[in-house]
Formats: structure tokens, sequence, C-alpha cells
């Protein structure tokens, strides 16, 4: 399907999925920037935090497991429209209830809709991005998570302004959704329609039953690449939730200086991220990880062990250089195969938002009894393991694939 289309096109395509991996992380950090905002309006504790951001891991596993079969039967384009539509909900709801109602159990099922379409749409541009990478020939998924970065830090620059003028949180998440239906409106019709649709696809390979789709969780490699994505998105995860109330509440510094904190974690992602598609073609996927783990643990150490904002800073910016490659690599390892890439890029997908998502709950936990920057020595370890694994993401070779008739 895709080899039909013009050079054009698939510039266009390439320029719009750039765009749609920036509107999660916009999103995301509109959320994450008003944490603090959110809890002392909610009056909740750390470990209440905790559970209340647990919403958001149900939902997010709920659509990543859902997602495959979608992308399967509907394609990537309807996939990513929809489950943008259905994360901008959650968005408006979590605004209303936070900011008008002050309610922790809608704040929680507002989180949990957000999560659904987010963990949808994660796999669908995933899938969508390697596509794109096979139709341009070129290495192009750490490219589009850098828009993923870049998008998460033009959202906490707005967080940290909305906080310094006092706008509140309601009007924030309308006007953030505002503009992500507003952008969807305009870039859908630059995408292909059907990318990963298994019925009658690519490939000339007979269609992946559902059982068979299932099955890609039983083998070695995606599960190793999946601990290799655990590890790292555990590291991300726990910077997006919980770094401006690491600050806050560890460092002593105001709120406006936390989400600044949070900027900083995101541009040093973002720079790391941008510079990926370079670092991997001249040293290969294994080295880039290992070189990451090792950042990550420095900065981590840092943070955990520094005694000034200032100190913590650097710490800051060697973590989100760190954990800026695990995702993106992984995924992009897991998208070697055609044929099933979906369920591939759906599983290791997964495993990344165990860590993401359902991690950061637990530091909140963990946190209530031994201060949230004490906890990150969990985070120590899951990417200490990580780099520990990185070989699985070599790139399978070419032979292989021409034996299986890829």
């Amino acid at each position: 399907m895709n080899s039909s289309l013009s050079v054009r096109q698939i510039k266009l395509w390439r320029l719009a999925i750039y765009f749609i991996f920036a509107l999660p992380g916009f999103a995301i950090a509109s959320w994450v920037s008003r944490t603090p905002t959110i809890r002392d309006a909610l009056g909740a504790t750390t470990a209440q935090m905790g559970w209340i951001i647990f919403g958001m891991a149900v939902g997010s596993i709920i659509g990543l497991l859902s997602a495959s079969h979608l992308i399967a039967y509907k394609g990537g384009r309807f996939v990513m429209v929809t489950s943008l539509a259905v994360s901008s909900i959650g968005l408006v709801v979590v605004g209303l209830a936070s900011s008008w109602m002050t309610n922790d159990i809608i704040v929680f099922f507002g989180l949990a809709i957000f999560g659904f379409g987010n963990g949808i749409c994660d796999v669908a541009m995933n899938v969508e991005g390697t596509a794109v990478e096979r139709a341009a020939q070129k290495s192009l998924l750490t490219g589009f998570h850098a828009s993923f970065s870049l998008g998460t830090l033009i959202g906490a620059m707005a967080g940290a302004a909305a906080i310094k003028i006092g706008v509140s949180v309601a009007v924030h998440m309308i006007i953030a959704v505002a503009v992500i239906v507003l952008c969807v409106i305009f870039l859908y019709r630059l995408i292909p329609a059907g990318t990963g649709k298994e019925t009658g696809g690519e490939s000339n390979d007979p269609v992946m039953s559902v059982r068979e789709r299932m099955a890609v969780w039983k083998e070695r490699r995606t599960l190793l690449i999946g601990i290799i994505v655990l590890g790292m998105a555990f590291a991300e995860g726990s910077a997006n939730d919980w770094l401006p109330l690491i600050m806050v509440d560890g460092y002593k510094v105001t709120p406006a200086m936390g989400s600044f904190a949070f900027g900083i974690f995101v541009t040093a992602m973002t720079v790391g991220r941008a510079a990926g598609g370079v670092l991997l073609d001249r040293f290969g996927r294994v080295i880039v990880l290992r070189a990451s783990a090792l950042l990550a643990i420095v900065g981590l150490l840092i943070v955990i062990f520094g005694q000034s904002y200032g100190l913590a800073t650097i710490g800051i910016v060697l973590w989100g250089l760190g954990a800026a490659f695990g995702f993106p690599v992984g995924l992009s390892a897991a998208g070697d195969d055609p044929r099933g890439v979906a369920a591939r890029v759906s599983a290791v997908s997964t495993a990344g938002y165990l860590a993401f998502l359902v991690g950061p709950p637990f530091l909140g936990i963990i946190g209530e009894s031994i201060g949230l920057v004490r906890a990150l020595i969990f985070v120590l370890i899951g990417v200490t393991v990580a780099g520990l694994f990185s070989q699985a993401a070599k790139p399978i070779r070419q032979d292989t694939l021409t034996k299986k008739g890829i």
C-alpha cells in the first residue's frame, strides 16, 4: 500500500507523524505541570496522589492491550484520530474535576480515560512511525520521539506560564484540548489510510490471527526488548509524573521552579532524541543503549544525593539524556520484522508502560515512607537492569528476514 506513495506524499506523511507524536507529549505535560496545584486543590497526600495517578496507568494498560487488534482491523490513521479524541475528553474531565469539583474520584476516572486514549495512540503512532521509516528508507523513530519530547517541553512551558499568571487548571486543560483537536483536524488527511491494517496489508504473508498476535509475548527477543524498555521507561515516567513534586518536596523550591526543573529534563530528552539518528547510525543500538543507561545512572545518583537545587539540575540533565533512547530504540527494534509489527510494538509498549505508568504510582507509595528523592533508588535499579540487557536490541539480520519471506 505505502509503496505507491509519491516522494511528496511520504514527506507530508512524515511531517504529519512528527506533529502526531508531539500531541500526546503536549497533553501529558499539560497534566504533569499542574500536579502540584491539583494535589493542593484535592488536599491529597503523596500516597493518595500515587493512587490517583494509578487511574492513568489502568486506562493506559487497557488501551495498550487493545491497540494491536484495533490497528489490525481499522488501520493506524483511524486509531490515532479516535484515540486522541478520547484522551482529550479525559483531559477535560481531569481539569473540571480538579478545578471546579475538587473530586479525587472523578480525577481518577478522568485520568483513566486520558490514559486509555494515550495507550492506544502510543502503539498506533509507533506502528505508523516504523511504516514511515520503511517508506522513506531512513532511521526516523528517535526523531519522532524527539518530537514527542518537544511537545512535552512546550506543554511544560505552557504549564509553568499558566501557574505564573494564575490560569485555573480547568481553563488550562480546555485550551490544551482545543490545540490538540485543531491539529488533528488539519493533520489526518496527510496520513495514508490503512497502515498496520492486516487485511490486505503490505506483505504477501497470510494475515496474522489473534492467537498469533498474542503469541509474540512468548518470543525471547521481544521479552528481552520489553525488559529494556521497561527499565528505561520507568526512568522517563517517574520524571514525567513526579519530578515537579520531587523538587518541591525534596529541595524545598516553589511549584514554578519544580515545573522549570521538569522543563530541563524534557529539554535534555529532546536534545538526546534529536541527535539519536546520527548516534544510532554511527554506533549502533547496543552501544547507544549502554551509554544512555550509564548517563541515567549518574544523573539519578546526583539527584538522589545532591545537596542543592543547582547540583540537582545537572543530574536532571544527565537523567534526561540517559532516558532519551530506551523507549524509541526498543520500539524500533520491535519493528524489525514487518509482519506482526503492530503486535510486537504493542507488546513492547505494554511492557514499557507497566513501568512508565504503574511504576510512578508505586514510587508515590514508597515515597510516602522514605521520601520521593530516596524512592528514586528503585528507578536506579530499573535503569541498571535495562543496561545489562541492551544486547537484545541488536538488529535482526537481513538474511533472517529473507528466509521468513519478508
